[in-house]
């Protein structure tokens, strides 16, 4: 589970060490828009003349670079003193040095459930996919190409437009790519602390890369499952799309230096997406022009490349959302209608105690195995019995616990899982009932060792159990996999949440996939259950890691049926087409069981079907771009370093942070309301339906004490009239302090349902 829980400590490694003697580290030198009538060759002579202007006479500049940035963007990576990096901060040409971080990884039936939780509509979604070479690029840890989900059989020559390569590594040559994995590179990871294990290759040592990539293209493979669980045909939402994977991140970390080269590449290569599972902690979050994924997107979207990006792993607190800008799509994670269920059998005649985890139990089915808690198996050396409750290492008696099965709760900030388990294993328990409200839906895998996690509402019946018998026993159940699971989709607790803390005014995530307990390829291992003799080819996994590539299989899907559209086109129809409802047909809930907003999953649970033909898109091009880097802070002249400008371009002497609200984005949030009572915003929508001639009447969610009024309340498309824009007045004079307010607006011409969702906060 490190894959899920690892993003947490990012704020610990934001920047890696790569202290040299000297006192130099490796910085990143960011200097925008590659300019006008330049080349490869230009741009590295003219790197090479501005950092030998701050090296010490006598020292080349080859000595010190680690990366350059030649094709999307221009800029390098080098290895420098502080001074040497605060006198390139005052060079022209020069946008932003920064100390180069180190991100970290935000870590098959939800595909089919997607479609079946998906509203029907009469579409051309219906058939399959065409097979346009649609080619995504993936930011990843690299990827296992034995699999079978990368297996090129009936795949027709590589795109005469791909200009990528295949990089030959450690255990890797270009014999590894294919047809269906069609490029991989890898970057200088050694400025990355702790282990880089086979970092010069493209192949994965850490799973999370094969995962992803498969999730979002891998091919269809019969008969996949994790070891008999989740059995199925593991598919990825986009199969005939071909794979790229730009290997930036180890098993420690994501190196921002690399992240910035791999976007480099991929635009230069010819994807047509970049997924990306990977972010910075929440509480180390740089500004934009420090960003390396916020930089790199943006150089891309102006390309016509749409990046998808995790939301981050750091839920469900709010203000947690990270990978933000608006010119990435941003993705949370919920839970598939599947779950892994391992029951506690109690003595006597008391009912089975459900509960979930991955575990190959070879216990006795009869409940016969002596039952005790943690705090009842407290050391006598040790006085904390709220710490031997949650079975903390050195606070059990292990003569206490020997051949038993031992209850201990669970909560954030304890040790982990894991160690907690081996621990109890090694002294000799039987078995261990966790209670964990929080994580209880992510189903962790113990293999051979009999472990379940319940809820506290569960947990009352055991430990009523235990009160009342003198010697009570009982029996873990191996686990089962069950399907049809309701409710579904929920929010995973994990999920990071919005608001966004950078940019309010944009509601952050834009969209929830599947995130939660997912099955796709993994590499080999080493860890088996008893009796199995070959590592499983599958893995089921959980996190933002794994919503994000379904996300990115679907913008594959939708670029495939319309080539032309653009990024901001492809990102409105999936926001647009996005549902609210769970498998009840009711409101999707959080993991808590509050009904959920949409600073939880944005516009709803992806609808990969709908998104196909969704009526109207708000367009949204790079000149709307300019104008949010206005609003947020930056002035012209900055501008113009990042971007090439239209002459004449100027930021409005009005230009503030409250006018984000204006972008024509398919979702709107206003932060603020109760200071003004009344606020405006602006938006267009375009007619990308069969129809030309088309009638679309609005439709308001509002909740009490919010009053909404769109004007027009009605459009008429015409053959001529392709683009019409609207008002929408968001007024109230009695809103609470700190109050938050969501609601939808939805245009329809009785076919099409082109929902956009808004919150408004006093």
């Amino acid at each position: 589970m490190w894959l899920l829980f690892l993003f947490l400590f990012a704020s610990l490694a934001a920047t890696g060490d790569g202290n040299g003697d000297n006192g130099s580290r490796v910085y990143v030198v960011y200097m925008g828009a590659v300019p006008p009538r330049s080349s490869p060759d230009l741009l590295r002579e003219s790197h090479f003349r501005l950092i030998e202007t701050v090296l010490k006479r006598g020292q080349k500049a080859e000595t010190v670079i680690v990366q350059q940035y030649k094709h999307g963007f221009s800029g390098f990576a080098a290895r420098l003193s502080k001074d040497e990096a605060a006198s390139l901060r005052t060079r022209h040409g020069v946008v932003s040095v920064f100390a180069d971080p180190v991100y970290q990884l935000h870590t098959t039936r939800s595909w089919d459930f997607l479609q079946q939780t998906a509203v029907k509509i009469d579409s051309k979604a219906a058939a399959t996919s065409p097979a346009t070479d649609t080619i995504i690029g993936l930011l990843d840890s690299g990827i296992w190409p034995e699999s079978p989900s990368f297996d090129d059989s009936g795949f027709g020559p590589v795109p005469s437009r791909w200009k990528g390569i295949c990089m030959t590594g450690d255990d890797f040559n270009s014999s590894n790519c294919n047809r269906k994995l069609i490029g991989a590179r890898y970057y200088d990871l050694s400025e990355v602390r702790g282990p880089v294990d086979g970092s010069n290759s493209p192949r994965d040592r850490a799973g999370h890369g094969t995962h992803t990539s498969s999730t979002a293209a891998g091919n269809a493979v019969a008969g996949a499952s994790y070891y008999g669980l989740a059995p199925g045909t593991a598919k990825g939402g986009s199969a005939t799309s071909r794979v790229a994977m730009y290997r930036v991140c180890s098993e420690a970390g994501c190196a921002g230096s690399a992240i910035l080269a791999g976007f480099d590449d991929a635009i230069a290569d010819g994807v047509d997406i970049i997924s990306v599972s990977l972010g910075a902690s929440p509480y180390f979050r740089p500004d934009f022009s420090d960003d390396p994924i916020a930089i790199g997107s943006f150089h891309a979207v102006a390309k016509g490349v749409t990046v998808v990006c995790s939301a981050g792993n750091s839920g469900p607190e709010a203000a947690t959302v990270v990978n933000a800008a608006p010119w990435i799509l941003t993705v949370g994670a919920t839970t598939i209608d599947r779950d892994f269920e391992s029951d506690v059998v109690l003595g006597g005649n008391n009912s089975a105690v459900k509960g979930g985890a991955i575990n190959f139990s070879n216990l006795d089915k009869s409940p016969k195995y002596p039952l005790i808690t943690g705090a009842a198996a407290k050391s006598s050396s040790v006085s904390d019995s709220d710490s031997a409750s949650h079975c903390e290492p050195g606070t059990l008696d292990s003569s206490k616990i020997k051949g038993k099965i031992v209850v201990c709760n669970h909560s954030d900030g304890d040790t982990s899982k894991i160690d907690k388990v081996d621990i109890l294993n090694s002294a000799g328990a039987v078995g261990s009932i966790l209670v964990n409200n929080a994580e209880v839906a992510v189903a962790t895998a113990y293999l051979d060792f009999p472990v379940t996690e319940v809820s506290s509402a569960a947990a009352a019946a055991i430990h009523k159990y235990i009160a009342s018998n003198s010697q009570p026993v009982a029996t873990i159940t191996p686990t089962t996999t069950v399907t049809e699971y309701k409710p579904a989709p929920v929010v995973a607790y994990f999920s990071s949440r919005g608001p966004s803390a950078q940019t309010g005014n944009l509601l952050k995530p834009d969209i929830a996939a599947p995130g939660v307990n997912i099955l796709a390829s993994w590499i080999p291992t080493s860890s088996l259950p008893v009796g199995q003799k070959q590592p499983s080819q599958f893995n089921l996994v959980s996190g933002t890691s794994m919503a994000c590539p379904h996300v990115a299989g679907v913008v594959a899907t939708v670029k495939a049926w319309n080539p032309t559209w653009s990024p901001g086109a492809i990102r409105s129809a999936i926001m647009t087409t996005a549902t609210e409802l769970n498998n009840d047909r009711a409101p999707m809930t959080t993991d808590s069981g509050s009904v959920a907003t949409p600073y939880d999953y944005g516009a709803g649970q992806v609808h990969p079907t709908a998104a196909l033909d969704p009526g109207l898109v708000y367009e949204i091009g790079e000149d709307a771009y300019l104008q949010f880097l206005c609003n947020y802070g930056y002035n012209a002249s900055k501008i113009k370093l990042i971007t090439s400008i239209p002459s004449g371009f100027s930021c409005a002497a009005n230009a503030s942070k409250d006018l984000i609200s204006n972008l024509n984005y398919p979702s709107i949030s206003i932060v603020g309301l109760s200071k003004t009572g009344s606020r405006t915003v602006t938006r267009a929508v375009t007619n990308v339906g069969a129809l030309e001639e088309a009638t679309y009447t609005v439709s308001v969610s509002a909740p009490a004490g919010l009053n909404v009024k769109v004007t027009p309340s009605k459009f008429e498309f015409t053959k001529t009239i392709k683009k019409l824009a609207f008002q929408v007045n968001f007024s109230s004079r009695n809103m609470a302090a700190k109050s938050t307010l969501s609601g939808s607006i939805t245009w329809s011409d009785g076919k099409h349902m082109v929902r956009s969702p808004f919150v408004v906060t006093s």
